[in-house]
């Protein structure tokens, strides 16, 4: 209790609130589309690969729009946002699927943003404390269960277009918490473009950045086609379709401040290397199409496994990087979420081309067994560098430059 109480006095609990709603309601805009694919595609008569392609739109935009939406709000503030605009375009001008795809481009503006509100969320605490305040902010990913939840049943009895609109209403409630309770964290660093981009120059950047194209990409792409997929190989209702995507989005929500808690205890690459294991073995259960219950409960573990891999991912940044934590964690998260329009693009060509989704599963389980290999190769010069066995922190006796030196990691990213 004393240490919580420190927490709360070391910074600003008004501001960290309003960065955990904006967090949650901007991550519930981001995957709209993608929960009401069932009705969208049903709609407009759409194939699987164009199911593939309109739900990872707003994935991909949100990723290219991320970092210059970060670096403008070093100069503009962190409390700007255009979301409501994007969602009234939405609910009066979306009415084919070209529509569609452009409102996806918009919803993106959400996916960008909630990075910025993390930002916002962690900025008043001091080191010691960005962890907890990073994962406060960061349990907002339940923002797709929400909008699994809540889009269909309103789509269901007012139509999907409708949703738009209503999604603009509860972005009221975020965006007044915001402008009445946040305010404006001192921690601004106006960084260069280059040292913004420094992550992509150096080979560790790249190494991180493919394994959150798996966790952190996997979890997205799965959430925004689940709904779409439990429709079309189930035969279930758009309601219930919404349901059992809840059960695993929300999984993989909860196991991400376990994989932290893993990774601070038996280190992040020993983490990460169960996790992969765990969800390719999980995606493997999948090509034998197995019943609903079943696939569900395989769908739940490898939501588990990513959940937890985007936590153990971020104990290892801020040792690769203790400087440039927030520059390099935004990166990563930025290719992170590009990721994430690759699963939906490859199931659906996979159904299109071949009737089945066989071949998705088999193609992204080959893609994260070849990224785990990578990963252990890699980790061989990290343990002789910049962390201790396994993955765990250490404090150097002699300090190598660009490296930790101290055991005080943090989260900077989604």
């Amino acid at each position: 209790m004393p240490a919580y109480k420190d927490f709360l006095k070391s910074g600003h609990p008004p501001t960290l609130l309003a960065a955990f709603l904006y967090f949650d309601f901007s991550f519930a805009i981001w995957v709209l589309n993608g929960a009401m694919g069932p009705f969208i595609s049903q709609n407009f008569h759409l194939s699987p690969a164009q199911i593939g392609f309109m739900v990872s739109v707003p994935t991909l935009a949100g990723a290219f729009m991320r970092f210059p939406l970060g670096v403008i709000s070093q100069y503009i503030g962190r409390k700007n946002s255009a979301i409501i605009i994007a969602l009234l375009y939405g609910f009066f001008f979306v009415h084919t699927y070209h529509d569609v795809l452009a409102m996806g481009v918009l919803l993106g503006i959400a996916g960008a943003s909630f990075g910025v509100a993390l930002s916002l969320g962690s900025g008043w605490f001091p080191k010691k404390y960005k962890g907890l305040a990073m994962g406060i902010a960061g349990a907002g990913n339940s923002g797709t269960a929400m909008a699994a939840l809540f889009a269909p049943r309103l789509a269901m009895h007012f139509g999907w277009q409708h949703v738009y609109g209503f999604a603009a209403l509860t972005m009221l409630l975020p965006l007044a918490v915001m402008i009445l309770f946040a305010k404006e964290p001192p921690d601004i660093e106006h960084q260069s473009l280059r040292e913004h981009l420094s992550c992509l120059f150096e080979a560790d950047g790249w190494y991180f950045n493919l394994i959150y194209v798996i966790t952190f990409g996997g979890f997205l792409g799965l959430a925004t086609f689940l709904p779409s997929f439990y429709f079309s190989q189930f035969h279930v209702s758009k309601v219930q379709a919404g349901t059992l995507t809840v059960f695993a989005t929300l999984t993989g929500s909860l196991t991400r401040v376990l994989g932290g808690w893993f990774a601070d205890r038996i280190g992040g690459i020993t983490t990460l290397s169960v996790v992969f294991l765990i969800a390719i073995a999980a995606l493997f259960g999948l090509m034998g199409t197995p019943s609903l219950t079943v696939t569900t409960m395989l769908f739940m573990l490898c939501f588990a496994a990513l959940g937890a891999g985007n936590g153990a991912t971020f104990q290892l940044v801020p040792l690769r990087w203790p400087v440039t934590t927030a520059v390099a964690g935004g990166m990563i998260g930025e290719i992170g979420a590009l990721g994430g329009g690759i699963l939906p693009n490859v199931l659906g060509m996979s159904k299109q081309h071949t009737g089945s989704y066989q071949l998705g599963w088999i193609c992204y389980a080959g893609l994260a067994f070849a990224i785990l290999i990578m990963m252990r190769v890699v980790a061989r010069s990290w343990t002789r560098t910049w962390v201790g066995a396994g993955g765990r922190a250490i404090v150097p006796t002699t300090v190598t430059p660009g490296y930790a030196t101290a055991s005080d990691p943090y989260l900077a990213a989604d």
